[in-house]
């Protein structure tokens, strides 16, 4: 009797187990809420985040020393192409790397590549992903999960200056 009254939990266990999402569907949909696919419950993309910002908006810094919008999206730009190359076989780890070189200012020529460049780059994120097996997958999900966080912890930074600057409309998320 307890064996037939437990067969279909295991059964529906084994069910749900296998139906699990794979690390590299994981690993996109953190990518993609924090990229380009809207999530507003939870993200802003960084490409409505930083969306028709000039580049004096985007290099606006208060008197604290925080870092401005600008050098928040290059220090993004410099880490996720330097672990993207390294994904991919490129690049060595940068050595001796000041972090704090990586927040650099932009002129209005620059902060319009940058837009593209962040973009750009985390397309490319989305390719190697996509391309890569399981076993490249697991053996680097935390680096790429870790990158994610990270992305989505800048994105509340400039957020955050936007809202203080009161240059952010809530209606594209975030209220």
């Amino acid at each position: 009797m307890r064996i037939i009254f437990v067969l279909p939990f295991l059964l529906i266990s084994f069910f749900s187990y296998s139906q699990t999402a794979s690390i590299k569907s994981i690993l996109l949909d953190q990518l993609r809420t924090t990229h380009d696919k809207a999530h507003a419950q939870w993200f802003v993309t960084v490409n409505t985040a930083i969306e028709g910002l000039t580049s004096e908006e985007a290099n606006w810094k208060d008197s604290s020393g925080n870092h401005s919008i600008a050098q928040l999206v290059n220090h993004l730009i410099f880490w996720d192409l330097g672990l993207l190359e390294k994904f991919n076989g490129k690049a060595k780890p940068a050595a001796n790397i000041n972090n704090d070189d990586t927040f650099s200012p932009t002129t209005k020529e620059q902060w319009e590549a940058s837009v593209k460049r962040i973009d750009s780059v985390l397309t490319a994120w989305e390719t190697a992903i996509e391309q890569a097996d399981e076993k490249k997958l697991a053996s680097q999900y935390s680096t790429i999960a870790n990158i994610n966080t990270h992305n989505a912890y800048h994105i509340g930074q400039i957020l955050y200056i936007r809202k203080l600057r009161g240059n952010w409309n809530p209606e594209k998320g975030v209220k």
